[in-house]
């Protein structure tokens, strides 16, 4: 199996309808779509995303069926590989009514965004499991500078750390970093994710998200991520997930200025560009 590094081109054969034959031709770090209300951009995202949501996990071969089947093709980077890594960060926070799932996330009141740190919880104990395992196995390997090597291997788990805080300061929050899951500490109280509001838990579903990803290539697909973030988080928010991960491929849509305020300019693309 050969991990495609990033998506090339994406072509809807037909948006709406038997309109609107889309083609967009992808920058290979970031990829803003833009354009007013209705124009298409988050249906753009969802054709693209709905497939590759319901394909096997590493099933090139059952995905590309798929993608035909919705009338999308994906080019892919390089052009031989037969899998894809991506995420979906989705930011509107409904309330869930899945009785169950509100029982298992243990709190009274569960949203999308709360099932979403629910899940990433999960995750980052992987990362940290895996982490470990590397840590340990560099130690072992006698390596004469084995114990800066895995001291290194830490390091974007410690920017991750940083980042947060950083961007939680005004609040006075910061990530106990002693615990196996995600915990805060506020003014000697201590808070989980879900008692965050919906731009704290927003941007950290954003992070938490890049960072368990390890710093491999993959896409991260984001509809208007921008949604309940404060505006100076907004214009950050691009330059922080580059700097957690710089083989990330961002594929996103927004509304707002801010978003590409810190150099991203002519990283956006209006979807009557893309409109055959």
């Amino acid at each position: 199996m050969k991990q495609a590094e990033y998506i090339q081109k994406i072509e809807i054969e037909s948006l709406w309808s038997g309109r609107k034959h889309i083609v967009w031709q992808l920058d290979r770090h970031v990829n803003i779509l833009s354009g007013v209300n209705g124009v298409g951009k988050s249906t753009i995202l969802n054709k693209v995303v709905t497939p590759l949501l319901s394909a096997p996990s590493g099933s090139n071969v059952k995905l590309q069926m798929l993608l035909e089947q919705t009338g999308v093709t994906l080019d892919l980077m390089p052009t031989d590989a037969d899998a894809l890594r991506f995420d979906v960060v989705r930011s509107f926070d409904r309330p869930l009514v899945n009785a169950e799932l509100v029982s298992r996330l243990d709190f009274k009141l569960a949203s999308e965004l709360d099932l979403q740190l629910f899940n990433l919880q999960r995750r980052y104990l992987d990362y940290q499991v895996n982490l470990g395992n590397r840590i340990i196995q560099m130690l072992q390997s006698g390596k004469p500078d084995a114990p800066l090597l895995a001291q290194c291997l830490s390091d974007n788990k410690q920017l991750f750390h940083d980042i947060v805080d950083k961007l939680f300061a005004d609040t006075a929050k910061t990530i106990i970093r002693t615990e196996n899951e995600i915990r805060f500490l506020q003014m000697g109280e201590v808070l989980t994710p879900y008692q965050l509001s919906s731009g704290e838990k927003q941007m950290l579903v954003i992070l938490l998200t890049v960072l368990v990803e390890d710093q491999q290539p993959y896409v991260l697909f984001m509809d208007e991520p921008e949604i309940s973030l404060h505006i100076e988080w907004q214009k950050q928010l691009i330059g922080i997930i580059m700097q957690l991960n710089p083989n990330v491929q961002i594929i996103l849509t927004t509304h707002s200025p801010a978003v590409i305020m810190d150099g991203w300019m002519d990283k956006v693309t209006e979807v009557s560009d893309i409109t055959v």
